[in-house]
């Protein structure tokens, strides 16, 4: 179910408008959950790395053992194309896609060369920059490698994610901080973390429980050329509790400020604000 607006498909080498019917009942993408897609953002007509998200999509694909069959720099021009129907004051959320067609081995193994691909483009508009959301702890932990899909933006992880935020909410919070496997903080149940203390800004050390993501990269970057120390570190719920500042990165709506985890609450975000002013900037600059 689409929770957008004005919506386009790419779907059998052509654009749709609506949203499309992709899928059959058969394909191996539905019951035995072999589908992975990747998120982008379309806003104030520029499409931040772009071809970095389809990049990724297609490394996805293989890992979920998909055979990618659109290259990063075609999807790229497909998704320009079908941009092309919305206006440069509309927000887009962009979804390409893959998943099997048919299973070999019992049905059981994904076959090789048979793959479905769609790009969803979904009107979605950018959170409210002033937006704080709340966090707390989740019985629920991110997986590792020989558990799951864990190096794949895999449709099958985000049940987990799914409970996470249910459990959450339930208490009265907004999202969840999650653990890894060893109890040390790994993310949020729907994006990266970062956490200030000091000036200095600190993120979990990407261990393979997690995607460290596109824009959490882009952040690190952007704050390290402004001069601010960024640190990717093994890092516990106590240095959560410490922090001065937490903020969440992800490609929906790029910086979400923390203004409380549990009964710890952070009242003034500088940094918060300064790598969401740093992000805008560089994104403009990419127009």
């Amino acid at each position: 179910m689409a929770f957008g607006k004005s919506i386009r498909t790419f779907w059998d080498g052509r654009w749709h408008d609506g949203d499309v019917a992709v899928m059959k009942a058969a394909d191996h993408g539905i019951w035995q959950g072999t589908s992975v897609f990747d998120g982008a953002r379309y806003f104030d007509g520029i499409c931040p790395d772009l071809d970095l998200h389809c990049a990724r999509v297609n490394r996805s694909a293989e890992a979920l053992m998909i055979t990618p069959s659109c290259a990063p720099e075609d999807m790229a021009a497909i998704i320009r194309e079908g941009l092309q129907g919305f206006g440069p004051d509309q927000a887009v959320y962009i979804r390409p896609m893959y998943w099997a067609l048919h299973g070999t081995e019992l049905g059981i193994v994904p076959a090789a060369g048979a793959t479905g691909f769609a790009i969803s483009l979904e009107e979605v508009g950018m959170p409210d920059p002033d937006f704080a959301t709340t966090v707390t702890r989740t019985r629920f932990r991110r997986p590792v490698l020989e558990d799951a899909v864990c190096n794949a933006k895999a449709g099958c992880l985000y049940p987990n994610n799914a409970r996470m935020l249910v459990e959450a909410q339930a208490k009265g919070f907004g999202n969840a901080l999650v653990a890894d496997a060893l109890g040390n903080l790994a993310e949020s149940a729907t994006a990266n973390v970062f956490l200030v203390k000091d000036g200095v800004v600190f993120t979990p050390v990407p261990n393979g429980t997690f995607l460290a993501g596109i824009t959490r990269a882009r952040h690190i970057d952007n704050l390290r050329a402004d001069g601010v120390e960024v640190r990717e570190a093994v890092l516990t719920f106590e240095d959560a509790h410490a922090a001065d500042e937490i903020f969440l990165s992800g490609n929906f709506a790029k910086v979400t400020a923390v203004k409380a985890f549990d009964d710890t609450e952070y009242k003034h975000r500088p940094m918060t604000a300064r790598a969401r002013r740093l992000y805008w900037d560089w994104a403009a600059e990419q127009r």
